[in-house]
């Protein structure tokens, strides 16, 4: 007897289902956001600034027609982060996707921050890992219930390269990034990893757990710099917001029904060396 399955496009679907994306006011965040509105889920963005959640609410309302509504949270104060379930089950009430994205990515003219070994600042360190892994398990689990509660329940958490890898020094010589290293950047989104593949187990089978590790984005830096990071590269270009919605589009819906604790690398082949 055959088995009637169902079609790609049925698998996509979020129709019906609610998404709730961190970061959802940025480059990443707010194109993952608007790919899976495009899927039909109404959308929550989470943000610390008013003006890009706005901006990103009104243009994802516009292209698709999806409800859309958006919180005002810094995620550093991690004492507010589980009021964010609540108020995600007073707008909708219901979670079936958590896209973890928010990070504290940082700025050469932040102290102790993309600097030397010996100038690495603690204070930067521990803002690094408030927000790019302890927001993320807060939230997660603050979230577990709304997401078992789905039947369909996926979170998905947005890593990084430099959590997989070591520094590749050499693409940064001759640039004005030369001799700076993410330390603090790189392990905690290696520690969101790992923390991928605990929650995967711990909140299986209700709830699937998965990340996605995105290369350089391309966003006007120093020319030297995109040309030696290009050269590395297998695909021969740094990435493009765009890259990750297709990923993401993947694993928050039924066409990743059978994949937990898994990483995505979408980094043009550069963890393939």
């Amino acid at each position: 007897m055959l088995i009637k399955s169902r079609s790609l496009a049925e698998l996509a679907s979020l129709k019906g289902r609610v998404a709730l994306i961190t970061g959802g006011g940025g480059h990443i965040g707010s194109v993952i956001a608007d790919g899976l509105a495009e899927l039909g889920a109404s959308i929550i963005l989470i943000d610390r600034s008013d003006e890009a959640l706005s901006a990103a609410a009104a243009d994802i309302t516009r292209r698709w027609g999806a409800e859309c509504k958006y919180i005002n949270i810094e995620l550093e104060r991690l004492d507010e982060i589980e009021d964010i379930a609540g108020a995600v089950k007073g707008l909708f009430g219901r979670l079936d996707v958590l896209v973890n994205c928010a990070a504290f990515v940082g700025t050469t003219q932040l102290e102790g921050w993309g600097v030397p070994l010996a100038e690495q600042s603690m204070k930067t360190w521990r803002r690094a890992v408030e927000v790019n892994m302890n927001a993320p398990f807060i939230l997660t689990r603050a979230c577990a219930a709304m997401l078992a509660g789905s039947g369909r329940g996926s979170v998905v958490n947005i890593a990084s390269i430099y959590g997989m890898v070591g520094h590749t020094y050499p693409i940064y010589e001759g640039t004005s990034l030369e001799g700076a290293t993410p330390f603090a950047y790189g392990t905690s989104k290696g520690g969101l990893l790992q923390m991928t593949r605990l929650l995967a187990t711990a909140l299986a089978p209700s709830v699937r757990v998965n990340a996605i590790t995105p290369g350089g984005v391309e966003r006007g830096q120093d020319p030297n710099f995109i040309k030696n990071y290009s050269a590395h590269t297998p695909l021969g270009r740094m990435a493009a917001e765009e890259d990750m919605k297709g990923a993401a589009a993947y694993l928050a819906s039924d066409l990743s029904a059978y994949v937990t604790g898994q990483n995505i690398p979408v980094d043009g082949g550069w963890s393939a060396w």
